[in-house]
């Protein structure tokens, strides 16, 4: 029996490839990820049903694992439990094996019982999709083989390892490791790249961990999540539903008094706010290195150190930097006022987010000394940033 249906030159065999992983790609990010894991948005129940029989065919995934594991690693973010951290398991042990950490956490019950909640629990998932999640893989090799011939063995293999590879190592593991942070939030989480394409839009993946319930990825203006660009054109076909994006940071130019508008909106906005602080910071912080470096108060040597710790503590808690980092900041901190300024001020800014348990009106006082102080630390750039934090409206 002769196999290869569609006899198409090397070059259609790649772009099918490219076509087939990418659908798969989109039903991660659109079906498990923004719709089963996060609720941002509904699916009508023939995209969802075309995406989970999608995922059975080319990943042999369990919504309800996937679900509960990614779950977790919201919860438990870079901690001992988290299922995929590469600050537990280092970059290369997630970004080569995190599949295996994958297949390791989905034997959890107690994963799969807290995390794993409302998940497809019909007939089909369970004596179907659950119970021979590896059928369908096979069926998906007999599918390429009849289609392709005998180079739809290599099209099922590109398949099988592009979301292990893509999904489970390089967003789980670069992107807690690499690129940029536009949002300071609780944990190591980057935006890889920009323009999210490739791996669905999951590439933002720090403006996710900022706002997590969002559908969409993408926050400033000149990055793109191609998962969000479906998304739309699933909600004009009427086959989705779109339930919350992350909302903007309102600025009300005329406000000039902090009140409890701008606490709520500072509270609200945090990881945004951080960010804000760091970027309005981070000139002063290294023209203050070259500062002390031109007076002889510090070598060379260590200005590289204190002017690399200081731009990453800027970014990320101090408890995720090395501790060579570490001993560099303390040591900037020691050594100018301008730093111990900016040291205390940001520790104190991120501080009254935390609060809850304290009244409206002492937080809005807080807040206000916080400012006042801000504009007469002599530092301009905190200045500036604190005349426009008394802007924030929400």
């Amino acid at each position: 029996m002769q196999f290869n249906l569609l006899h198409l030159a090397w070059w259609g065999d790649v772009l099918v490839t490219l076509m087939l992983t990418h659908i798969t790609i989109a039903a991660v990010t659109i079906y498990l990820h923004r719709h089963q894991s996060h609720r941002s948005l509904e699916l009508h129940p023939l995209t969802s049903h075309f995406f989970r029989f999608w995922l059975w065919l080319t990943t042999g995934q369990v919504t309800r694992e996937w679900v509960a594991i990614h779950r977790k690693h919201h919860v438990m973010c870079e901690t001992a439990d988290d299922p995929h951290s590469p600050n537990v398991y280092g970059i290369y042990g997630v970004l080569f094996g995190g599949s295996e950490l994958y297949r390791k956490e989905a034997k959890n019950i107690a994963t799969l019982e807290t995390y794993g909640h409302g998940t497809p629990d019909d007939w089909i998932e369970r004596h179907v999709y659950t119970k021979h999640q590896y059928f369908g893989i096979a069926i998906m090799l007999v599918v390429d083989v009849v289609l392709f011939g005998p180079i739809g063995i290599t099209i099922w293999a590109v398949q099988m390892l592009w979301i292990p590879f893509f999904a489970a190592g390089v967003i789980n593991g670069a992107g807690h490791y690499w690129g940029y942070r536009s949002f300071v939030t609780n944990d190591t989480s980057c935006n890889i790249v920009g323009w999210g394409v490739l791996i669905g839009g999951e590439e933002l993946h720090n403006n996710h961990h900022a706002y997590s319930a969002s559908a969409k990825l993408s926050v400033r203006w000149w990055e793109f999540d191609i998962g969000w660009m479906y998304i739309r054109v699933l909600s004009i076909l009427r086959l989705a539903r779109v339930r919350k994006i992350a909302p903007r940071l309102i600025i009300d130019p005329a406000k000039v008094q902090c009140d409890t508008e701008t606490l709520q909106s500072i509270v609200y906005h945090h990881y945004e706010v951080m960010g804000r602080f760091a970027r309005s910071l981070r000139e002063t912080a290294i023209n203050e290195v070259r500062r002390l470096l031109s007076t002889h108060a510090i070598q060379a040597k260590k200005a590289r150190g204190m002017r690399g710790a200081i731009k990453h503590w800027l970014k990320l808690d101090e408890n995720y930097l090395p501790e060579k980092e570490r001993l560099a900041l303390m040591q900037a901190v020691q050594s100018s006022t301008v730093f111990q300024t900016i040291y205390t001020m940001r520790q104190e800014l991120a501080a009254l987010a935390n609060r809850s348990h304290e009244s409206r009106e002492l937080l809005v006082q807080q807040l206000e000394s916080w400012c006042r102080r801000a504009e007469e630390s002599g530092i301009n750039a905190l200045r500036e940033f604190s005349l426009q934090l008394r802007s924030y409206s929400h």
